[in-house]
């Protein structure tokens, strides 16, 4: 699946608010790592580096949704092919 430039702003906002309902903060913060999905004084948290690009950070956001468990929710089906081949290509 191709996905234009312009297309990941509107994807993060949808996974932003995909992880919220799942209980997760989205963080965007600097630092020497890559990201992903962590436990935080029991708040389930997803860190990504804000100087990663829009793509990767696309697919750190996919992989941790996917470790935070989406099969029991309804997703586009668009949504969940974003999610399940982002999540791959981290893999």
């Amino acid at each position: 699946m191709k996905i234009k430039e312009k297309e990941f702003e509107e994807i993060i906002q949808d996974l932003k608010a995909l992880a919220s309902q799942l209980g997760a903060e989205v963080r965007f913060e600097k630092g020497d790592f890559k990201g992903g999905y962590c436990l935080l004084k029991e708040n389930k948290v997803i860190v990504i580096n804000k100087m990663a690009n829009l793509q990767r950070k696309v697919m750190i956001l996919c992989l941790a949704l996917k470790e935070l468990g989406i099969d029991q929710i309804y997703l586009t089906p668009r949504m969940r092919e974003i999610i399940d081949e982002m999540s791959a290509e981290m893999l």
